[in-house]
């Protein structure tokens, strides 16, 4: 990465440091934080930045794509202030029409169960309390990031009721459920998306008991790979706090594939699809 100056680093190290966000916020600060850097560095060609960028989350492919249509409208001959301003806007837009789309979903009181932390379900959340629709939620506390912490604390502010859980008491929660929606980081071409590891375990009760599975993912996910040849992210072990010992090898992997097999249907921004239908690309 050398030829890269002080800024950009701080940028990139930002990008790949940060487990806790969902994908659509992770992109949304490296494209305010690319926005910033525009501004205050005026470098003369941000290519190699954007293709070091793209790269530096594999499983998030909502942040490639996005730096790509970045990418897409410097070469048609937009600055790149109006670039990354223009692919912001998209991006925040897509989550607005998705909590719109999905809002039909959540009958009145009803209990939704979720996994990890999720912006457009948390843009969700926002938008069916703000409307005073009432509902509560069981969220997992998302081992070993406890991201569900943030989207509980998120849930008090609005003082919707939530029940916070282990992620190991999945299978005892779901029955309580009346429907279980997840996002997603990664939709890939052979119908499986990508999502949070526990997420499948998630599903597979949802099946289970017969409760709708809704996932959340506007184009920005696309992805050309298959659940055979995609990268899943493995975050440090330490995170884990695991005993030591010769014989004890702690694997901490944060994203795993979901076949579309479980799910009900996809939300995007174009509208609610039934899988293994999916949304134009």
């Amino acid at each position: 990465m050398s030829g890269f100056d002080d800024r950009a680093m701080e940028l990139l190290r930002m990008l790949r440091k940060d487990y806790k966000s969902g994908a659509t916020t992770l992109a949304l600060k490296t494209l305010k934080g690319l926005s910033r850097y525009v501004e205050e560095v005026k470098p003369g060609d941000l290519t190699p930045l954007l293709g070091e960028l793209r790269n530096a989350r594999p499983s998030m492919i909502v942040i490639a794509n996005a730096l790509a249509r970045v990418a897409s409208r410097l070469a048609g001959g937009e600055t790149p202030l109006a670039a990354i301003t223009r692919v912001t806007c998209e991006l925040e837009n897509a989550s607005s029409a998705i909590a719109r789309h999905a809002h039909p979903l959540i009958p009145t009181n009803a209990v939704v169960m979720t996994h990890s932390a999720s912006s457009a379900v948390l843009g969700l959340f926002r938008l069916l309390a703000h409307e005073q629709h009432g509902f509560s939620v069981i969220c997992t506390q998302s081992s070993p990031g406890h991201e569900g912490h943030s989207l509980a604390v998120a849930l008090n502010d609005m003082k919707v009721p939530v029940t916070l859980i282990t992620d190991a008491q999945i299978g005892l929660f779901v029955p309580q459920a009346d429907v279980v929606i997840t996002g997603c980081d990664t939709w890939l071409a052979d119908g499986h998306f990508i999502n949070k590891s526990g997420t499948r375990l998630l599903a597979l009760a949802a099946r289970a008991h017969k409760k709708p599975l809704w996932v959340l993912a506007d184009s920005f996910r696309h992805s050309d790979q298959t659940s055979e040849d995609v990268t899943l992210e493995e975050m440090p072990a330490s995170e884990l706090g695991a005993p030591e010992g010769d014989w004890i090898t702690p694997r901490n992997i944060y994203f795993e594939t979901i076949p579309e097999s479980l799910v009900t249907g996809r939300v995007s921004e174009q509208g609610v699809f039934s899988c293994p239908d999916s949304p134009r690309q």
